[in-house]
């Protein structure tokens, strides 16, 4: 209970900033629809939104070092607040675009100094406990946040106004706690290779992780609104996408700790092309049949990312970890850059399926990949433990990365 109570500040801003930034993304692209924005522009504004959150996750680290924790979430939420409210005041996507770089610079540097906060407090004996509290609480904003823009009217002053208020609502929590600031955090080096060298499969694994994620979260408003749902229909469809992926967690977690991870990831691909197929056909059978698919397509693609940083870490040493999900961060924002501008890019040229058939061939080029490096080596004996770990900052190995079992050279 203590340890709840003394990081209740820090979870309530988690809580506000899911809620406030979750939701500028469909919001975006709905309003972009009833602006008559084309649809390569829309994925632009989800492009724009990785590129900002990149940013954001290098960035706040030397800011932090140079005003501290709270000055920085204040100037970050600050950013975040300024392109949620500009929205409405020039009706342009490329002006939206530079504006969805300050929100996904505003989540990424926020998230950076709640998770380098929560690094400094917490213990080998506390961090299970404060990890698994940290997981529900960004769930349960990611799901509400999908459902806020059941009640958002698109491209309206308001509908972003609300988002901006509950935006600035998070700043309140931690700068008016009474807990006394953290020492700040060395930043860690940004180095690409490492996450190659360690495991190319997991390398892979989260750039189409990205190519999943991103795109659906990004576009996929505009992939609903094709297939005839309304605004709230496409809130229950983004939603039941999170809430597959979490139901997921546990039972992907217990696999992946059992097995062979690069099965499990193979598999998961698998399921992925399966699920993707059945998403396709499933425009054909209703609104429940799509909000059934979309649930499975989550439960399908959420996991793969935290299998993959599994797989890396079990072929790192303990000094290696931060730079090491650094890395792997680095190859999401890559994909995760690339992939909403392509699928908007492909939904114009070839319709609403094509979204999912681009995603089923990133995961049929990563069955076929995985399959050639589990000729290559074999897999540890001792891992590290399965550990849901959400995309939110280079710092989330600092959190995630204690649980190391002693280390196997391969």
């Amino acid at each position: 209970m203590r340890l709840l109570i003394s990081f209740a500040a820090l979870f309530l801003s988690v809580l506000l900033l899911q809620l406030s930034s979750g939701g500028v993304g469909p919001l975006d692209a709905l309003s972009g629809l009833k602006l008559d924005f084309s649809k390569q522009q829309i994925g632009l504004l989800g492009s724009a939104h990785f590129l900002g959150f990149f940013i954001g996750c290098w960035w706040a680290p030397r800011l932090m070092g140079s005003i501290g924790h709270s000055r920085a979430f204040a100037a970050f939420t600050a950013a975040g607040a300024i392109g949620l409210m500009s929205h409405m005041l020039v009706l342009d996507p490329y002006a939206w675009a530079l504006m969805r770089v300050a929100t996904g610079m505003c989540v990424a540097g926020c998230y950076t100094v709640i998770e380098a906060w929560l690094q400094a407090k917490v213990t080998n004996q506390t961090r299970g406990r404060a990890m698994g509290v940290y997981r529900i609480v960004d769930m349960t904003g990611s799901l509400a946040a999908q459902m806020v823009i059941s009640v958002l009217e698109p491209a309206s002053y308001v509908s972003y106004n609300i988002l901006a208020i509950i935006c600035c609502a998070a700043l309140l929590p931690i700068t008016l706690s009474t807990v006394q600031q953290p020492v700040t955090p060395s930043s860690p080096r940004l180095r690409p290779r490492l996450g190659w060298h360690r495991s190319p499969l997991a390398a892979a694994a989260v750039i189409v992780a990205a190519l999943s994620s991103a795109s659906f979260r990004m576009v996929g408003p505009v992939y609903g609104q094709q297939v005839g749902l309304n605004t709230e229909q496409i809130a229950y469809f983004l939603s039941a996408f999170v809430l597959g992926g979490a139901v997921a967690q546990y039972p992907m977690g217990w696999l992946a700790d059992k097995y062979d991870r690069r099965w499990v990831l193979i598999w998961l691909s698998v399921a992925a092309i399966v699920s993707s197929a059945v998403t396709i056909s499933a425009a054909d059978l209703g609104t429940a049949g799509i909000m059934l698919a979309a649930g499975l397509f989550g439960l399908t693609t959420f996991p793969i990312y935290s299998v993959a940083a599994a797989h890396a870490h079990d072929f790192a040493t303990d000094d290696e970890r931060v730079e090491l999900s650094a890395a792997l961060m680095f190859y999401f924002a890559l994909g995760a850059i690339a992939a909403p501008y392509l699928a908007s890019l492909l939904i114009e040229n070839y319709g609403p399926a094509a979204l999912f058939m681009m995603i089923a061939v990133g995961h049929a080029v990563l069955v076929a990949f995985g399959l050639t490096r589990m000729r290559a080596r074999p897999s540890p004996v001792d891992r590290t433990r399965y550990t849901y770990a959400p995309r939110t900052s280079f710092l989330i190995g600092r959190l995630t990365g204690k649980s190391r079992k002693r280390e196997t050279k391969r």
